[in-house]
């Protein structure tokens, strides 16, 4: 098939296939890709917490600053996106290949960007991120093989998240999936064939992502994306720039704030001790398993919400919006049961202390019967974002990631301690819920051809 058929068979099939088998079968690549980043991030946890407590906590300190490079590239794949998915619901390919060739090719220099920078600061850098006299020579050993993948791993989650808005989500779950194959058989491998310790789970992150890069990039290369990149492509434009920023600035708010959140909690928790860290770490670790699941499905709506709004199929949007809502809700259900019966079981996996499993089993049934909330707020986030309404988006973002979360983390610590620090994160997610229906609300009032 030529690219042109290529191209005009999927916007046949984004405009015109029934919304929720479509939805549902572009949510499975993404929900695989989601979960298994999820895993070999507790592939990493559980590995390096054989080596001992403080080494666990590292990662989890660590991993604050992995957000920020999360961010760094969803602010141009989810800004970028956007912006395609929609250019090619109106046919605009044009638009379309400028799009993803300018956002690929900033997402790389902004990835070397950050790296060098964090570089020069490195031992300051992981002292805010939490890290005790105990944990800073594990957390600096992990985060140099982590800077070193710096752009690798921001320009491949751009390039996923542009497949994914193509609605091509297979293609970069093959590439997504293949590097984080490799980071589970390297960990073992490194960290105690080779002695490596806490070194050989950073290189084998390292290594797994520039095989995940090549992958994604050969995609665009060899014409499997419907937009193409090269340097013709690329824009200095500083309005389309502009665009792809500012579109994307949501997803930089939500993964930033959970980074402020996460080294706040980590300073919070510091007081109880290396064993509270490492129980938070992990707690966030399933958490975040499980909120990936609801991440995926909602990320199987956005590009059939972007054609479809591109192409004024308004009552499709909808359609598909409700139809998310009731998966990932159905979904989150599902997972809290088992959240509630293993919870200490899960904890204990990671770490074999009983301090350590104490403390995870009640967060992580406090934190987990409050994730049924999420799909709702989240699945409206993503429908303002995918539609280009960058103030709703914003809002919603700042909500669901630190807006109440942080107020309610220093409040509830100071006032409940160690509990208060447990309970802050579900507190969070239960207000979100209020705001998030009136910008429902407010949405779908607005659209023509559109009913509640």
């Amino acid at each position: 098939m030529t690219h042109d058929n290529n191209s005009s068979a999927q916007f046949d099939k984004m405009i015109n296939a029934p919304v929720t088998p479509l939805i549902a079968k572009l949510a499975v690549p993404t929900t695989l890709t989601m979960l298994v980043t999820s895993i070999y991030n507790l592939v990493d946890t559980a590995f390096v917490g054989q080596i001992g407590t403080s080494a666990s906590a590292a990662v989890g300190v660590v991993f604050a600053f992995m957000a920020i490079i999360q961010a760094c590239g969803f602010v141009f794949g989810h800004g970028s996106g956007s912006i395609i998915s929609r250019a090619l619901g109106a046919r605009d390919h044009e638009r379309a290949n400028r799009t993803a060739t300018t956002a690929i090719f900033c997402s790389i220099a902004f990835g070397a960007l950050l790296s060098v920078i964090s570089w020069c600061f490195v031992d300051r850098l992981i002292r805010v991120l939490g890290s005790t006299e105990t944990i800073a020579p594990y957390a600096r050993t992990y985060i140099s093989y982590i800077l070193a993948a710096a752009p690798f791993m921001t320009s491949s989650f751009t390039m996923n998240q542009i497949l994914r808005f193509e609605g091509k989500a297979t293609l970069g779950m093959i590439a997504m999936m293949t590097g984080g194959i490799l980071n589970m058989i390297g960990d073992p491998i490194l960290i105690f064939g080779f002695h490596m310790g806490i070194a050989g789970a950073g290189l084998a992150t390292c290594l797994s992502q520039i095989v995940g890069f090549c992958l994604l990039m050969s995609m665009f290369l060899r014409g499997k994306s419907v937009s193409r990149i090269g340097i013709s492509w690329f824009s200095k434009d500083p309005d389309l720039i502009l665009d792809i920023v500012t579109t994307g600035l949501p997803s930089l708010v939500r993964q930033g704030l959970i980074s402020v959140g996460t080294l706040i909690l980590n300073h919070q928790a510091a007081p109880y001790g290396d064993a509270a860290i490492a129980a938070i770490s992990i707690v966030n670790r399933i958490s975040g398993f499980l909120f990936a699941i609801a991440l995926g499905i909602g990320q199987g709506f956005q590009p059939v919400c972007g054609f479809n709004y591109g192409a004024a199929r308004y009552d499709r949007v909808q359609e598909g919006y409700k139809a998310t809502v009731r998966m990932g809700t159905a979904a989150m259900g599902a997972a809290v049961i088992v959240l509630l019966v293993f919870s200490g079981r899960l904890i204990g996996l990671f770490r074999d202390d009983p301090e350590v499993i104490a403390i995870g089993t009640r967060a992580l049934r406090i934190q987990g019967t409050s994730l049924l909330v999420i799909p709702f707020t989240l699945v409206t986030e993503m429908m303002y974002q995918s539609t280009g309404r960058k103030a709703g988006a914003m809002i919603l973002s700042l909500a669901r990631g630190g807006m109440f979360f942080i107020p309610l983390l220093m409040i509830l610590s100071r006032l409940r301690g160690l509990h208060g620090i447990q309970e802050a994160q579900a507190c969070a997610y239960v207000v979100t819920v209020p705001l998030a229906w009136i910008y429902v609300r407010k949405f779908f009032d607005g659209l023509p051809g559109t009913k509640h």
